[in-house]
């Protein structure tokens, strides 16, 4: 009985201390070397933890150091290269190392037509131009996109999630097989990404140098702030298309809970 009793002890005990290392490997913060490797530039390359909200950047090499832990998630962002988030694991904790590969991200340029000079009258032109009017969807009885010019990560979504799943008898064999694997799903934060790129890039280039002139932070938090608001839920929805005035009024209140979690963080 006795015996048994110490069994059941030692497994109890056992679990505990398991319990409390596994709790700190997971607290543990490690500086980590880190090495980009890609087609592009190395150099400038944003290194972001956006959950402690830490900030670097790569030299000529592509190199870095960066402090995490266990679960953090690491941003990788630059302008020729397709953004990418890797979750740091228990192997990147103990080798205080990690290595990252980065796609290169290819902009087509539009493609330029010379010929007839124009006259800015839309219906004259249409008359007067020689030109053949060359096929389109709408010819061959296929659905087609009509909307606004995409980008390069948006034309993929739409590719990839085009039309109603289930049309008569019909089903969508690619949408649903897009949906299934994930990739709909990866075009999906690929496209905000980009947005979100796009729109703290507008921040940062016209509404923070005056938001920092009455607020203060230090310039080298900047670009985390920046960040931080982007895990904002309404992010897009405050900022993308709105009044500098309106983006002022959401950078004003985020300000101080950055700074409240950079202190928690410290």
């Amino acid at each position: 009985m006795g015996s048994r009793f110490f069994s059941v002890k030692t497994i109890l005990s056992f679990i505990i201390v398991s319990a409390t290392a596994l709790c700190n490997i997971q607290a543990q913060k490690v500086e980590l070397s880190g090495k980009i490797i890609s087609n592009g530039e190395l150099e400038g390359i944003h290194v972001i933890n956006k959950t402690s909200y830490r900030y670097t950047t790569t030299d000529e090499n592509g190199l870095f150091t960066i402090v995490g832990k266990l679960s953090d998630s690491l941003y990788f962002s630059s302008i020729q290269n397709i953004p990418k988030t890797i979750v740091l694991n228990a192997q990147h904790i103990s080798s205080k190392s990690i290595t990252v590969s980065l796609s290169e991200s290819i902009n087509a340029l539009d493609e330029v037509t010379i010929g007839t000079v124009l006259t800015g009258d839309l219906n004259s032109d249409i008359s007067n131009s020689d030109a053949e009017r060359p096929l389109d969807f709408y010819d061959l009885g296929i659905p087609g996109y009509t909307g606004p010019r995409l980008n390069l990560a948006e034309r993929r979504l739409f590719e990839a999630d085009d039309g109603p799943l289930v049309t008569g008898l019909s089903l969508n064999f690619s949408k649903l097989l897009n949906m299934i694997s994930g990739r709909t799903k990866m075009l999906k934060e690929h496209v905000k990404l980009d947005n979100d790129k796009q729109t703290i890039q507008h921040i940062k280039d016209v509404v923070g140098p005056l938001f920092f002139k009455t607020n203060e932070l230090n310039e080298d938090k900047r670009v985390e702030f920046y960040y931080f608001c982007a895990d904002a839920p309404d992010f897009q929805q405050r900022c993308k298309g709105r009044s500098d005035v309106e983006i002022f009024q959401f950078l004003d209140s985020k300000l101080k809970a950055f700074k409240i979690a950079s202190l928690s963080d410290n």
